[in-house]
């Protein structure tokens, strides 16, 4: 096995002067000793990782790192920059920055030394050694752990500081087995009497302060790719609890997997701290307690201030509820769900209610694609008229296509059924987790019964997430927790959301929901072809965002039913063509003029054909992610021109997905897709007029062997979803 990092991984000249350029650098270096296979793939990836948190840490240090398919084994880059690059840190630039590169599927051993060298970047000890290295063969021996031979310029006194660079990271272990790592001189059940002014545990025996211990608090900390942040955090926090004289133990939740704590010391814990941007596994162990949780970032540039809020929420006694893991705290701001992060700290309302609203769309898009599809399949085969066929349970001839397509509507039919029950559902899961979801599915069910429809749905959701975020304020008697979530609340969030739904809310807004599907059915002319210019810009805004799902959702909604309106069909069809112009029209844009594009806006431009077929509108985020100024308002007029031609066409459609794909099923086929050709043909149009007013992309003209680029820098790669 070759060594992680070696003074050929090492430049401690970086003349970069931007993270990108500074990744580049670093990488043909990987590239160089046959680390790295491919670098624009590499580079893609490191940027994709970028894309979802800034790697810039406080203390003038920047970290890109990323898992990929491109890393031959795991790698360690390091480079030392006088002017400093700005990697996204509060504090300014880094000039400490480590570039690290894991395969897809490395092994548990490596990935332990990346999480130790991650670790100690905290020590201050440690990066001012790299500071003052004199020469790289003294800078990689310092990072490998080792003493630099010669002099290498490190200065004295630093070789413990750099020893567990070399070891696997003992935090972890000593987590599992029950040892405070946050107070290394003290057992589990013995330590110095600070911090016992601090008030009572949540529990049936006394607080810390009587039993004469420290306050204990468990932790786990973890990131998307789960190498740096993950470790850097849990050494951030073990380092200020020994400031505080508070016993922290962590659980990293990263690549090489985790150890889970040991029961006893959770049990022992009096307060729990989740420091993550991807969901904690396992979060129920640590239900019942106080519990801040916040982004892994947070854990890293103020870990004291994490551990007083514990603190405090202990001393006020506010606790999460029993067996409701990751619902929202008792202040009810600062919890999390497994569904998404209902806000960070900051945020405003307007922010957590798309986050909420948007969790219980993703769960619904789902039972809308099976069952709008298997309807759609079942009046392709057996004709407009199979809504009327017998039940299959009382009529079914296996050789009769009609039995068929009515097996297909009918199931399509039952999955429809659910799909307000899951809006709602899922909403409130979404604020207040599992709690959250019987009253929402009893308030969706009831939204049903009561004609109110989507709109129903969205306001038993919201109202059921929001009583039970009000009954876990109150303060419950310890003997009562356990039964909190499986007895009081279901019971007690039914009722209210049940009384809301019946008596007060429910023909209010059955009433404007029927509005709103009179006014649909009633569009024609100019009316329709503004709306569907308007659903286009929407669908081509932020290509898979908020505003592209509100688009999508409203589209879905209309269809939603068994019978629904020849306007609802309009709509849906226009707001899927316009979807599908913006991954379309820079596939065509980088091959009709492909000097526009770098080597990897190219390869991306392949996908794209595949990505925008399927209605997929993700397949053009790397381009916009690129170019934004030229990209996104080129494809909301292409996407605003499908729309309305869509709607002036009267082209029609019954399932929600499924792009060219589901042709047969549209009504006037051949105009729809007249009119996602024109919206490609502008789009493309105007792309490549607006790309040519400026200079080619970097590299583009100098192209290499096969018309790859070696030198063009990579956008933004995204995990592409369902549009």
């Amino acid at each position: 096995m070759s060594e992680m990092i070696t003074a050929d991984l090492v430049d401690l000249d970086l003349s970069a002067d931007s993270k990108e350029a500074a990744a580049r650098a670093l990488a043909e270096r990987m590239v160089a000793l046959g680390r790295v296979t491919d670098l624009d793939g590499f580079l893609a990836d490191v940027a994709a990782r970028e894309a979802q948190m800034p790697t810039g840490l406080d203390g003038g240090i920047g970290i890109p790192h990323c898992r990929s398919e491109h890393v031959t084994e795991p790698t360690l880059a390091f480079g030392r920059s006088a002017a400093g690059i700005d990697f996204g840190a509060a504090d300014g630039p880094a000039d400490l920055i480590f570039l690290i590169a894991a395969p897809a599927g490395a092994d548990d051993a490596h990935l332990t030394i990346l999480s130790s060298l991650a670790r100690q970047l905290m020590n201050a000890e440690f990066t001012d050694a790299l500071r003052a290295a004199a020469d790289a063969d003294a800078a990689a021996a310092l990072i490998r752990g080792e003493e630099p031979d010669g002099t290498g310029g490190v200065p004295e006194g630093i070789e413990d500081s750099v020893d567990s660079v070399a070891v696997p990271a003992a935090a972890s272990a000593g987590a599992a087995t029950g040892i405070a790592t946050g107070s290394p001189d003290v057992g589990p059940e013995e330590g110095p009497q600070n911090g016992s002014e601090e008030g009572p545990r949540n529990g049936p025996d006394d607080g810390p302060a009587e039993r004469g211990r420290p306050f204990r608090v468990v932790a786990v900390t973890s990131c998307p790719t789960g190498i740096a942040h993950t470790y850097m955090a849990a050494e951030s926090l073990e380092k200020a609890g020994r400031e505080a004289g508070v016993e922290v133990v962590v659980e990293t939740q990263g690549s090489a997997g985790f150890t889970r704590l040991d029961p006893a010391v959770i049990e022992a814990a009096d307060g729990v701290i989740f420091a993550h941007d991807v969901p904690v596994r396992d979060k129920d162990r640590f239900a019942g307690k106080p519990t801040v949780d916040t982004g892994v970032k947070a854990a890293i540039n103020r870990p004291g201030e994490l551990i007083d809020e514990v603190r405090g929420k202990a001393a006020r006694g506010e606790v999460t509820a029993a067996g409701a893991a990751g619902a929202a705290g008792t202040d009810g701001a600062s919890g999390t769900t497994p569904v998404e992060r209902g806000g960070k700290p900051g945020e405003g309302y307007g922010t957590k209610l798309r986050v909420w609203l948007m969790s219980g769309v993703s769960y619904m898009v789902p039972f809308v694609a099976a069952g709008g599809l298997l309807i759609a399949l079942g009046f392709a085969i057996g004709g407009y008229e199979i809504n009327k066929a017998p039940s299959v349970m009382d009529h079914f001839v296996w050789s009769q296509a009609d039995s068929w397509a009515a097996l297909l509507f009918q199931v399509g039919g039952v999955a429809f059924a659910f799909l307000v029950p899951v809006l709602a559902g899922y909403i409130a899961y979404g604020m207040a987790d599992r709690p959250g979801l019987v009253p929402g599915f009893v308030g969706g069910s009831i939204a049903l019964t009561v004609n109110a429809g989507f709109l129903g749905g969205l306001a038993a959701g919201l109202i059921s997430g929001a009583v039970v975020m009000a009954i876990q304020r109150v303060r419950i008697p310890a003997a009562l927790r356990g039964i909190m979530p499986v007895v009081v609340i279901p019971l007690i969030s039914s009722a209210v959301v049940g009384f809301l739904m019946f008596v007060v809310i429910g023909k209010p807004i059955a009433s404007a929901q029927k509005a709103m599907t009179d006014w649909l059915s009633g569009l024609s002319g100019a009316n329709a072809v503004l709306l569907g210019a308007l659903l286009g810009l929407m669908m081509c805004f932020d290509l898979g965002g908020p505003v592209n799902k509100v688009a999508y959702a409203f589209a879905t909604a209309g269809i939603a039913v068994a019978d629904p309106s020849d306007s609802a069909m309009k709509i849906m069809a226009a707001v899927m063509a316009a979807g599908m112009v913006p991954p379309l029209a820079m596939a065509l844009a980088t091959t009709v003029r492909g000097k526009l594009f770098n080597a990897a806006e190219r390869e991306n431009g392949k996908a794209a054909w595949v990505l925008g077929a399927s209605f997929i509108s993700e397949g053009a985020i790397p381009f916009a992610a690129a170019d934004p100024l030229r990209v996104i308002p080129s494809s909301m007029v292409g996407g605003a021109l499908t729309g309305a031609l869509s709607m002036a066409f009267g082209a029609t459609l019954r399932a929600p997905h499924g792009g060219i794909f589901v042709v047969p099923l549209i009504g006037n086929p051949l105009l729809y897709l007249v009119a996602i050709a024109a919206g490609v043909c502008v789009t493309t149009a105007l792309v490549i007029v607006l790309k040519g007013l400026r200079k080619p992309a970097p590299g583009a003209v100098a192209q290499g062997p096969g018309g790859t680029d070696p030198s063009a820098p990579s956008p933004e790669a995204k995990q592409p979803v369902a549009a």
